[in-house]
Formats: C-alpha cells, sequence, structure tokens
C-alpha cells in the first residue's frame, strides 16, 4: 500500500495494479511515469492523436478576455500577437499550467470541467469589459460560447485543431492486454470512447472489462461505453486521477 496525504487527508492506494492510459502520450506522460514509481503496471493505448489545422486570422487586440478548454488549443495558436495580460480562462491545472508557460499572467482555472468553467468567467469578467475569444477543437462536449452568449457575452470562437482516430494498433500489445486485463482504465473524451467501443469490438474484447474500473471524463463519455460490463464506472474531472485510485 502507498500512503499519500493530500489536504490532511491520508489515502491509502493499492499498488501493484494495472493501469491503462489512451491519452496521447504528451499528455499523459508525466502522470504515467508517476503512476509507475507508486508500484503499479502501466499499458498505454493512444485513441486519438491530435492535429493542429489552419484558422482565421483575427485583429486580437480587439479581445479583453480568452477561454482554453484544452491544452491542446493553446499549443496549436499562435500566441505572439496576444497580450499575455489578458484575463485567461482555462478548464483546469494542466491547460492553466500549459497557459502560464507561454507567458499569460491573469489566468484563472477551473476544476476541471466547462460548467465550472463558465462559473468562472460569469464571476470575473463581465460582458461590459469586451469581447471574449474561445480557442478549442473541433469536437467539444459543451457549446460553452452559446451558453456565455445566451449570458449576454460576446464570444467568438476559434477551431485550431481536431482529434483524429488512429487506424492500427499494436495486435502484440492488444494479445498482452487480453492476458492481464487492466484493474483501471481512463477515457477522456467522447472522441476517445467511440474510438475505445470500436477497438473492444474489432478485437473481440466484449467480455474481458468485468474486472475494470472505467474512468471517464463526463457522463456523455461514460455513456458511449455503457454497453460493455464494467467492474465500475466513475467520473472524473482531470486532475482528479491520482485520487481516483482509492476509490476503488
Amino acid at each position: 500500500m502507498v500512503k499519500l496525504l493530500k489536504k490532511n487527508l491520508t489515502i491509502l492506494i493499492k499498488d501493484n495494479m494495472h493501469i491503462l492510459f489512451t491519452r496521447p502520450l504528451e499528455d499523459c506522460h508525466e502522470m504515467m511515469l508517476k503512476f509507475q514509481s507508486l508500484g503499479n503496471h502501466i499499458s498505454h493505448l493512444p485513441l486519438i492523436n491530435i492535429q493542429g489545422i489552419e484558422y482565421k486570422s483575427f485583429n486580437y487586440s480587439e479581445f479583453k478576455g480568452i477561454i482554453f478548454t484544452s491544452a491542446n488549443a493553446i499549443k496549436f495558436l499562435n500566441i505572439k500577437k496576444i497580450d499575455k495580460q489578458l484575463k485567461c480562462f482555462c478548464v483546469g491545472n494542466a491547460t492553466e499550467k500549459k497557459a502560464r508557460s507561454v507567458g499569460f499572467q491573469n489566468v484563472f482555472a477551473a476544476e476541471g470541467n466547462v460548467n465550472n468553467l463558465k462559473e468562472l468567467i460569469l464571476q470575473n469578467f463581465n460582458p461590459s469589459e469586451g469581447q471574449l475569444i474561445y480557442v478549442s477543437g473541433e469536437a467539444i462536449s459543451s457549446n460553452l460560447d452559446q451558453e456565455l452568449i445566451l449570458e449576454g457575452y460576446n464570444v467568438e470562437r476559434i477551431i485550431n485543431y481536431r482529434a483524429n482516430e488512429i487506424q492500427k494498433y499494436d495486435e502484440n500489445f492488444i494479445e498482452k492486454l487480453k492476458l492481464k486485463m487492466p484493474d483501471i482504465t481512463y477515457v477522456y473524451s467522447q472522441n476517445s470512447a467511440i474510438n475505445f467501443l470500436k477497438v473492444i469490438k474489432n478485437y473481440h474484447l466484449e467480455s474481458l472489462w468485468m474486472n475494470t474500473n472505467l474512468m471517464c471524463v463526463g457522463e456523455k463519455t461514460s455513456a458511449i461505453l455503457n454497453e460493455i460490463k464494467w467492474k465500475k464506472i466513475f467520473l472524473f474531472n482531470p486532475g482528479e486521477e491520482e485520487f481516483l485510485l482509492y476509490k476503488i
């Protein structure tokens, strides 16, 4: 057992668990190393890859605030002409970390989901302050820009990346996975869930997950995988992965 301490709470975590990550490597490499250091066996099956796409240019001086719901939105944005003193609203800690690393100084971070991010914006940015720019990928779980517009905000959305399905998987890895199925699997998006379900069906893995705890970001993500029999399904926000371990 490994003891972790957070806010005066001691949490006991089982070691030697098999944990499967499904994000692109650059998005989960640090966490994989950390979980491995706790004595767990780590597997990696990326379900999507992220590709930057061309987007129309803007006069960034017109905007008084910027919104990011993913670190990838920052990665694929040309930030040279953006005032780093703008109010910068981020969905969670990983996105906040990325925003600060590229120079944004006036950063507000939500607790990892879009509903919290919306409330954060409502509390810290008045529509009278000016226009907001929302930078995101093609597929989003919530129409944050439209919700803010209904609240009286002027919001322009930029789409600067997309998530592509990985077409081919290592069959040797799949065979090894069958021999030792994971105790925990993390799935972060609806696109990933759709592709994961395809992998499960294409490789006839449907009946092998009854002892696996599925960890999903959002109800829409988990709903896609509900037809598979899991040990349990947990919902979480990015950044909470480590503290889910004590629940199982």
